[in-house]
């Protein structure tokens, strides 16, 4: 039966686990994520990191939100400061994404560039602490060669030791090719 399939597939979850999903863009990171999040029992909350900016914005929040339909999540909507959140019960968190989150604390609203590193790990700890599962979706970053501005190349730069650290810190890692999960550190939560 399918439920019997599903049941075989899920690994079991343990309390207080993170998992960092990373990849490219349109890669499937979305969806295995809600995936692994529904396969939990318990409270759901989506931490949505993403201001909508215009029309274009605005649609990709409602086919995110029409993605989610029907799946138990509640959706907080956080653009900074993840460390003053308080979740209103302990569950599973589904955080998207660090590139966008990286963005909003690393530029203020003059366009000043700050380093956004020390208050989004402190702000994914103190999530973890909050929940029994934080999965936690970031990109990609830094393996094309291109030409940027300086700007540019330190927001990628602070991206990617911002992924170092949460993979150092997290109990699975999933680089996402296609939408198949690869498998870096831990176990897979979910087969597909």
């Amino acid at each position: 039966t399918p439920a019997t399939n599903s049941t075989r597939r899920r690994r079991a979850i343990r309390d207080n686990m993170m998992i960092l999903l990373t990849g490219g863009s349109s890669c499937g990171k979305s969806s295995y994520a809600e995936d692994i999040c529904v396969s939990i029992p318990g409270p759901r909350y989506y931490i949505a990191s993403m201001r909508p900016w215009g029309e274009t914005g605005l649609e990709k929040v409602r086919r995110h939100r029409r993605l989610r339909a029907g799946k138990g999540f509640e959706t907080i909507e956080r653009y900074t400061d993840l460390a003053g959140l308080d979740l209103p019960e302990r569950g599973t968190v589904l955080m998207e994404c660090i590139a966008t989150l990286t963005a909003n604390e690393m530029y203020d609203e003059a366009g000043n560039m700050n380093d956004p590193c020390e208050r989004i790990i402190e702000g994914i700890g103190r999530l973890a602490e909050q929940c029994e599962t934080l999965v936690v979706i970031t990109n990609d970053v830094g393996s094309e060669m291109n030409d940027y501005s300086e700007s540019t190349n330190a927001y990628i730069r602070a991206i990617g030791r911002i992924n170092a650290i949460l993979a150092e810190k997290a109990d699975t890692v999933c680089e996402m090719v296609c939408g198949i999960p690869l498998l870096l550190k831990g176990e897979l939560p979910l087969r597909r």
